[in-house]
């Protein structure tokens, strides 16, 4: 209970700075007249405007494939993309990840690991069919080299490092004991 403030203390320190004039602010109180105002009035009333609830819906999609969604709604939207179903590991990562509720970290800690697995398995995926990915391309370095190229140029070097050291590490000679 010691660094709590008082909800009056707050008020009595931001009173003084609201209560200040604001007239030396460029453009202040210039949406304070009506006339003045390009949104005002925002939307004039026709009396039927209930009737924007009653509009046809939209006829639901076909369920032919799983689609994942959020466990708080009761069932899919009527209409959802299809372009990429889940498939293989990062399948089942987003299975998982979708039994958490959507204000969980598990749930978008999954799904960023499954985002993650999804590329390896895409490179892969080429590789099998005889197709090399353009990683230059695909990883954005093109970019990179052209707009931030010594970031580019540190970020290799320390990866090389990484990766140079971690192959000396696990090729070590180990005594027999």
């Amino acid at each position: 209970m010691k660094n709590q403030v008082e909800p009056d203390t707050v008020s009595s320190i931001d009173r003084p700075i609201a209560d200040q004039p604001k007239a030396y602010i460029p453009g202040w109180g210039m949406d304070a007249d009506p006339e003045n105002d390009p949104t005002y009035p925002m939307k004039r009333w026709n009396g039927a405007d209930h009737q924007r609830f009653n509009y046809p819906k939209a006829p639901q999609q076909p369920l032919d494939l799983t689609v994942f969604h959020s466990i708080e709604r009761p069932g899919v939207t009527r209409v959802f993309g299809t372009s990429t179903p889940p498939s293989g590991l990062s399948g089942l990562i987003r299975k998982l990840a979708y039994q958490y509720s959507e204000a969980t970290t598990a749930h978008w800690m999954t799904l960023i690991l499954a985002d993650r697995i999804n590329v390896v398995e895409g490179v892969v995926e080429d590789l099998v069919s005889g197709q090399v990915p353009n990683l230059f391309v695909e990883r954005g370095w093109q970019g990179e080299w052209k707009y931030n190229r010594k970031g580019f140029v540190q970020q290799a070097a320390i990866g090389t490092a990484v990766a140079v050291g971690l192959i000396l590490w696990l090729n070590r000679k180990h005594p027999r004991r």
